[in-house]
């Protein structure tokens, strides 16, 4: 629980500055390219996340990596979460301020369960029904569920859309035993 805390902390601190300052999407865009470099570089994810290493040594090797590459409000970001001991959790923060970036645009995020992956221009076209229907933006992702036999499940905040062929196979059933 308490990681949960210091993730929405630290990233609604990273949002109100970046909202102050007009840069949330550009502090977005740094920070999944800063992720992507330290996944692909396994050595730069231990050394920054390495106690022993002093904070000077961090900073001076993310400004000579980061420096020309992100703004100086994100790199000074990654100084504070260096100065407090927090660089393990900055993929989760960045998950966060993703998050909250969404919810203020008003997107909420689901996923459609097929049996068989859906392509861009089928997923565009749920997001646009879905989003409808809900009276809200929503991004969906894709996932494959062979139980569904056919059709899609959807699920957005809880809800469930639900128009496979195994739902109409239960309410079939239903209908029969009642009858």
């Amino acid at each position: 629980m308490a990681e949960l805390t210091i993730d929405l902390t630290y990233a609604a601190a990273l949002f109100e500055a970046a909202r102050e300052i007009g840069k949330k999407d550009e502090i977005m865009e740094n920070a999944t390219q800063v992720l992507e470099i330290i996944r692909e570089n396994p050595d730069l994810h231990a050394f920054i996340n390495y106690p022993a290493i002093s904070a000077k040594e961090k900073k001076t090797a993310l400004t000579n990596i980061f420096g020309e590459e992100v703004c100086e409000e994100f790199l000074n970001f990654l100084f504070v979460l260096i100065d407090k001991g927090r660089t393990t959790h900055l993929e989760k923060i960045i998950k966060v301020y993703k998050g909250l970036i969404d919810k203020e645009e008003g997107y909420s995020y689901g996923t459609v369960y097929s049996v068989v992956p859906l392509d861009e221009s089928r997923l565009s076209e749920l997001e646009k029904d879905v989003s409808g229907l809900l009276k809200t933006n929503v991004r969906l992702t894709n996932e494959i569920d062979p139980k569904l036999i056919g059709g899609i499940k959807i699920l957005v905040e809880g809800k469930i859309i639900d128009a496979s062929i195994r739902k109409k196979f239960d309410d079939l059933e239903s209908q029969i035993i009642l009858n």
